[in-house]
C-alpha cells in the first residue's frame, strides 16, 4: 500500500481520536493533510503538534482565536482555515486520498457531500449524512466517482460479510435481511415506568462503549439504533422490512446477515472502534488496528433478545420516518438533535425525547427532497418546531 493522505472531519472526537491512533501505527501507509474540531481548541492543537497536519480547521469564534494564537506560538507550519468552508475546502482538496467523516450531527452534511463530489474515499461516521441526505448523498457518491466505507461497527460488519451488491435489491444477491444488533443500552431492563426519572448521568453510563455524549443519550433512547436502520437502507439498498434489530447485550456479535438458505454470517470481536477503522482505512487489505483477540471463553455465552419499542418509541419512530420517506428522516435528526441537547441541557425529561420527535414529525410535511438548500431549510424549520414544543415543556 502507498502513502495515502487522509482528512480527519472531527478530529478530537471519539472516533477521531481512534483514526488518529490506528494511523499512528500505520505511518508508513498514511500522512494527515487535515484535522479540524468544532471548539475544542487545546486538543486540536495538541494533536497539530503530534500529526503535523498541513491545514487545521475549527467552526468555533472563540476556540479559533485562542487557537491560532497557540498555532503561532507552536511554530508549526500547520495553515489554519475558520468554519464550514474550511471544512468543505480540506474535504475535497485534490491532495487528499481518504475523507474520515467523524462530525457528530447536521455540521457533517455539507463537507461530506463535498468529498463525494470529489471522488474521494470516504469513512463514513456520520450517521445523520446518510438519514438526512440519503439519496442526494449517494447520488453524490456514485457520480462522483467516491468510495464509501461505514465505520459504524454495525454497517462494517454487514459490509465485511456482504458481497458488492452494485445496486442490485438483497434478494437478488441470495440474501433475506439485516440483522442489526444493539446492546439495548443503559437502560435494557430497566421498567417503562421508571424511565422518567431517568438522569442524564444514568443516561450517559453505556455498558460496552465509550462514546461522545449526543451519541451515547441516542444509544441510550435507542435511537442510535433507528439512525442505523435508516443508513442500513441507503448503505445496502434494503427495504425497511429487510431490516431487523437484535438486541445484543455483549456487543460481541456486531451485526449479521441471513441468506435465503438459511445461512446467517456474523462479524464478531471485541467492542472496539479501531476495528472498524482499521478495517476500511486498509481496504481491501487489512492492517493492524490494535484491538486485542477475542476470548471467546471469557465471554462463555451469547444472548439475543427483541427492542421493546414500547419502552423505547425512538426506535419506532425511525422505522416510520424511514416508511414516509422523503424529508421525513431529515427531520427525524433535526427534532432528535434538538431533543437531546434540551436533555443534556436539563430542559426535558428523557421519557420527552421521544415526546419532541414525534410531534414535529406529525405537523412537518413529507414531500420529496429537491436538493441541498431545501434539504437545509427542512432541518432548520424541523428545529425550530422542534424548540418550540420544547418551551412549554415544564421539567
Amino acid at each position: 500500500m502507498s502513502q495515502h493522505s487522509i482528512t480527519i472531519l472531527g478530529a478530537t472526537g471519539t472516533i477521531g481520536l481512534n483514526t488518529l491512533d490506528v494511523i499512528s501505527r500505520h505511518e508508513d501507509k498514511f500522512s494527515v493533510h487535515a484535522l479540524t474540531a468544532n471548539s475544542n481548541a487545546q486538543k486540536l492543537l495538541e494533536l497539530c503538534i503530534k500529526f503535523k497536519p498541513a491545514y487545521a480547521v475549527l467552526l468555533d469564534e472563540k476556540a479559533s482565536k485562542d487557537f491560532q494564537i497557540g498555532l503561532k506560538d507552536s511554530g508549526l507550519s500547520t495553515k489554519f482555515i475558520f468554519g464550514i468552508e474550511g471544512l468543505i475546502q480540506v474535504a475535497s482538496a485534490p491532495e487528499v486520498d481518504v475523507v474520515m467523516a467523524a462530525i457528530v450531527g447536521a455540521a457533517g452534511l455539507r463537507p461530506s457531500l463535498a468529498a463525494a463530489n470529489a471522488g474521494k474515499k470516504i469513512l463514513l461516521a456520520n450517521k445523520e449524512t446518510l438519514v438526512m441526505s440519503g439519496g442526494l448523498f449517494m447520488n453524490a457518491v456514485h457520480q462522483g466517482g467516491a468510495t464509501l466505507l461505514p465505520i459504524d461497527s454495525e454497517h462494517n460488519a454487514i459490509f465485511q460479510v456482504m458481497p458488492s451488491l452494485n445496486n442490485g435489491s438483497l434478494s437478488s444477491y441470495g440474501i433475506r435481511r439485516i440483522l442489526l444488533t444493539a446492546s439495548g443500552g443503559p437502560f435494557r431492563n430497566t421498567p417503562k415506568d421508571d424511565l422518567h426519572a431517568v438522569t442524564l448521568s444514568q443516561a450517559l453510563k453505556h455498558p460496552n462503549w465509550v462514546m461522545g455524549k449526543k451519541i451515547t443519550i441516542d444509544s441510550a433512547t435507542l435511537m442510535n439504533k433507528g439512525l442505523e436502520v435508516i443508513e442500513a437502507h441507503w448503505l445496502f439498498n434494503a427495504m425497511p422490512e429487510e431490516i431487523k434489530v437484535v438486541v445484543h447485550p455483549q456487543s460481541v456479535i456486531h451485526s449479521m446477515v441471513e441468506y435465503i438458505d438459511g445461512s446467517i454470517l456474523a462479524q464478531l470481536g471485541n467492542p472496539d472502534m479501531r476495528t472498524p477503522i482499521a478495517y476500511a482505512l486498509g481496504f481491501p487489505e487489512r492492517i493492524e488496528s490494535g484491538v486485542g483477540s477475542l476470548d471467546l471463553f471469557e465471554i462463555a455465552r451469547l444472548d439475543f433478545e427483541k427492542p421493546d419499542i414500547t419502552k423505547f418509541p425512538c426506535l419506532r419512530l425511525a422505522y416510520d420516518a424511514l416508511k414516509m420517506g422523503g424529508i421525513a428522516p431529515a427531520v427525524l435528526n433535526a427534532a432528535n438533535e434538538i431533543a437531546v441537547e434540551a436533555f443534556i441541557n436539563g430542559e426535558i425529561g428523557f421519557m420527552d425525547i421521544p415526546r419532541v420527535i414525534e410531534f414535529t414529525l406529525e405537523v412537518t410535511g413529507h414531500e420529496e427532497v429537491t436538493g441541498l438548500e431545501m434539504l437545509l431549510g427542512t432541518d432548520a424549520n424541523a428545529r425550530q418546531i422542534a424548540r418550540s414544543l420544547i418551551e412549554k415543556i415544564e421539567c
